[in-house]
């Protein structure tokens, strides 16, 4: 399987001549869509959901779905008849050859005034996961976390327990674009030293083989 990192919260895999492409939100380069056979949306905030974005993709794509929660999937589905599909916590399916499952119901705390709307990760081919804007343990081994790093939701001490917690192979950063260059480093030399894993961090664009 081949990941490639976008901007963000965004990554596209590839596997067998076909893509799926995860949260392409608003700090998302235009093109991370194209070429999607198949979608995933963790919830509902706009950098991880951009229903232009989506559109495009379906559009472009007559034979392209998209599954996500039911506040996204509402947002589409009557334009795309039988091609959004609503998923939550416990289910699986399969999307353009990718074996999908679904942990986790509620995006992280952000502050205890401010509602908590819903969130769902997704564990792809059973290899790869992707925990939206939540710290979801998906409670089996994971070769390949992609870890949001930085959040107005989160510190880098529950990023570390959190590395330490689902204990993958490797973890690569995501939801990084509000992290300078300047605080790169800093985020680098803890996770690497403190998570217990192989910590790496792709720039946009980039890709590796899984």
């Amino acid at each position: 399987m081949k990941l490639t990192k976008k901007s963000h919260a965004c990554v596209r895999l590839e596997k067998d001549g076909r893509t799926l492409v995860l949260d392409p939100g608003g700090f998302t380069e235009q093109d991370a869509v194209l070429g999607a056979d198949a979608l995933l949306v963790t919830h509902e905030h706009p950098d991880h959901f951009d229903e232009g974005r989506l559109r495009a993709a379906l559009d472009a794509n007559p034979a392209a779905e998209l599954w996500t929660l039911r506040s996204v999937a509402g947002q589409l589905a009557p334009a795309y008849p039988g091609r959004v599909h609503t998923v939550g916590h416990g289910d699986t399916f399969t999307a353009a050859g990718f074996d999908v499952e679904v942990h986790g119901e509620l995006h992280a705390v952000i502050h205890p005034d401010i509602p908590r709307v819903t969130n769902v990760g997704y564990l792809v081919d059973g290899t790869v996961f992707h925990p939206g804007d939540a710290l979801t343990v998906p409670g089996r081994p994971v070769d390949t976390l992609l870890l949001p790093v930085m959040a107005p939701w989160n510190k880098i001490s529950e990023v570390i327990d959190y590395v330490r917690e689902v204990r993958p192979r490797r973890a690569y950063d995501i939801h990084d674009a509000l992290l300078t260059d300047l605080a790169r480093p800093i985020y680098d030399r803890q996770i690497g030293a403190l998570g217990g894993t192989d910590h790496r961090r792709l720039d946009p664009g980039a890709s590796a083989e899984l």
